[in-house]
């Protein structure tokens, strides 16, 4: 149990690493998405929303025809890049995934009990991960235990910004309308944690999978320790 914090008016907590798990995110979704991205793009390249996020491929790299700008997405995918499109598109494939069952998101269950917990004490929960808002919502949606968007408050993804960067935590403080000394960010990954610190929050590594991304105090293992 670490010292007690300062009670946060809201909560803002990453997905990967924290709320749920790596591997599951590494080794069932990613791949999931990744074995499906090019027929899902031919199949759907008409939509609105897939064209949208193709003319962004194009804005971003000048590619035009249709086969390269899926290469570049799946060569994104591969490097694991956290590119808005391809997040976007990600998140797509994934609501098929899970409306067929085929996927089953994956929380902890001190988590699961601690977001119950917060709601419960009417402190609105945000989350901020690199996935899309779409794909977050698919994550809480559908669990081992149901349907957990009621109870969380708002979503931030990388159109916000990136994760590393303070400017981020500022326009996330600014969205939930509170100062961000109010605010609490949880996440796995200690550079994001050093960029909330430095946008005045308050921040709390999840040291839950080895290797743990950079190292920050203070630190739990499980919400259970966390004193608010």
């Amino acid at each position: 149990m670490i010292a007690p914090i300062r009670a946060p008016a809201a909560v803002v907590v990453d997905i990967e690493g924290t709320v749920g798990s790596i591997r599951f995110v590494k080794d069932v979704l990613f791949p999931f998405a990744r074995s499906r991205l090019r027929p899902f793009v031919l199949a759907n390249r008409a939509q609105p929303d897939v064209a949208r996020q193709l003319e962004a491929v194009r804005a971003e790299t000048g590619i035009a025809d249709i086969d390269g700008q899926i290469d570049q997405l799946e060569r994104w995918s591969d490097a694991d890049q956290k590119v808005t499109p391809l997040k976007a598109l990600q998140g797509q494939i994934w609501a098929g995934g899970y409306a067929s069952g085929a996927l089953v998101a994956h929380l902890y269950d001190d988590a699961i009990e601690a977001l119950k917990r917060w709601a419960a004490a009417g402190i609105p929960v945000h989350v901020y991960s690199s996935g899309s808002i779409a794909a977050q919502k698919l994550y809480f949606a559908y669990t081992s235990v149901g349907d957990l968007t009621p109870g969380l408050a708002g979503y931030f993804d990388t159109t916000t910004g990136p994760k590393q960067e303070a400017a981020s935590y500022r326009r996330i403080a600014s969205a939930i309308g509170r100062p961000a000394a109010d605010l609490l960010f949880l996440s796995d990954v200690a550079a994001e944690l050093e960029a909330a610190v430095a946008a005045g929050f308050q921040a709390v590594q999840v040291r839950r999978e080895p290797p743990v991304a950079g190292l920050f105090e203070p630190s739990i293992s499980t919400f259970d320790e966390l004193p608010i």
